[in-house]
């Protein structure tokens, strides 16, 4: 793989994951656009050195994104609401976002998807595994995919990450003071938000696009041995697990150890909770 030259990169959506991977391609020397839909957030994103830009691509809105996506490779991140009237829209929204890349000659799009495609049907899943969403964002998630990868005018890179967690995620505060919790035995899939980005700045540096990258941590202890210890950490109510094993799955992946060559940061997961207890 070659070292990438991207120069200029736009990020869609500076949220969680968004706004620290825009600071961090900053940091390297890139010159980064973010966007977001809230007008307090343009300050946060214009102090933090990044070009902020305010929009909205929700059906009707009328933008001007012309300058927004004239970038050599444009980060998609905006997974779809619960909410069933935005779900409806998501489909035309990365429609729409695939019209306006091919309009203003993006290169490369890469679309942040989510390891919610995969069915629990009690196995190892990986790239080559065939998804089957149960959700109906999963299965909104899965649409936009192969919109992108089906228009031929650009490049799609996809990364599906597992559960995420990090700063203002600590899993400790998922299941704690909760009872009857079902699946006890089932193993976790997740990734911390250093993980998140050191894969996606991998992916960019060795120019590493057009492929499909499922990313999970490689460590999957059971989820009540997880969550309990999690909670322990935070000193609060110890969750009540039952101890069975129903439907379950484990992301793997073929490509992120083989083809991309990342290692994890956070690789064993009742080590990261003992060295980050809060």
């Amino acid at each position: 793989m070659q070292t990438s030259q991207l120069k200029t990169i736009s990020i869609l959506g500076c949220g969680w994951y968004g706004l620290p991977l825009a600071k961090a391609l900053q940091a390297l020397g890139h010159h980064v656009k973010g966007s977001t839909t809230s007008q307090d957030k343009l300050t946060l994103l214009t102090e933090s050195g990044i070009s902020a830009y305010l929009l909205n691509l929700d059906p009707g809105n009328s933008i001007d994104a012309s300058d927004f996506f004239k970038s050599d490779l444009v980060i998609v991140c905006l997974p779809p609401k619960r909410n069933s009237d935005q779900l409806l829209s998501y489909t035309k929204k990365i429609s729409k976002i695939a019209d306006l890349a091919t309009q203003y000659k993006t290169a490369q799009i890469l679309y942040i998807s989510s390891t919610s495609v995969y069915q629990e049907e009690n196995q190892i899943v990986d790239e080559n595994t065939i998804p089957r969403p149960e959700t109906s964002s999963a299965k909104q998630i899965l649409q936009a995919e192969q919109l992108l990868k089906g228009t031929t005018f650009f490049e799609t890179t996809i990364i599906r990450f597992g559960g995420l967690i990090g700063p203002g995620r600590l899993p400790g505060r998922f299941f704690a003071g909760k009872k009857n919790i079902p699946n006890g035995k089932a193993p976790i899939n997740l990734i911390h938000l250093t993980d998140c980005i050191g894969l996606t700045l991998h992916i960019i540096h060795n120019g590493a696009f057009g492929h499909l990258y499922n990313a999970c941590g490689p460590d999957h202890p059971e989820k009540q041995t997880f969550y309990t210890e999690a909670t322990r950490t935070l000193n609060l109510e110890a969750p009540e697990f039952i101890d069975e094993l129903r439907e379950w799955k484990i992301i793997s992946s073929i490509q992120v150890p083989n083809f991309l060559e990342y290692s994890y940061k956070v690789n064993n997961w009742m080590k990261w909770l003992k060295d980050n207890p809060n």
